[in-house]
């Protein structure tokens, strides 16, 4: 199994599982991102009819814990697909759009705030 913090190694396996299993055949673009948004969707299925203090305690029920980290890990696991198919460098597009969101969310002006980039004074 890869390293928890390396993306490299996690897409990797990711990879070779699908391939071992061939299923390659059926992760087109839109499959693979219909699929994430379902993942997504059971992700936020945990959060269904709980006030906020009941979701923040999610963590701290084993599991519950383990629920979370299952549905963040299939929302992880088909972003990285989508991204292969694409051609994307997660890594590189991240830093690239934290780059974009620093210049629409200048400190001085978005510091506790909630506001869109496009209300900020």
């Amino acid at each position: 199994m890869p390293a928890a913090n390396d993306l490299a190694a996690v897409r990797a396996a990711v990879l070779a599982f699908r391939d071992a299993r061939d299923w390659r055949q059926f992760h087109s673009l839109k499959n693979l991102i219909v699929s994430l948004n379902l993942e997504a969707a059971e992700l936020l299925e945990l959060t269904q009819w709980r006030r906020d203090e009941e979701v923040e305690a999610l963590p701290a029920d084993p599991v519950q814990a383990e629920a979370l980290a299952d549905e963040c890990a299939d929302v992880l696991l088909y972003l990285i697909l989508i991204a292969e198919h694409a051609g994307i460098d997660l890594c590189a597009a991240a830093q690239a759009k934290l780059v974009k969101n620093a210049a629409k969310y200048p400190v001085a002006k978005a510091r506790g705030s909630r506001e869109k980039y496009t209300r900020l004074g």
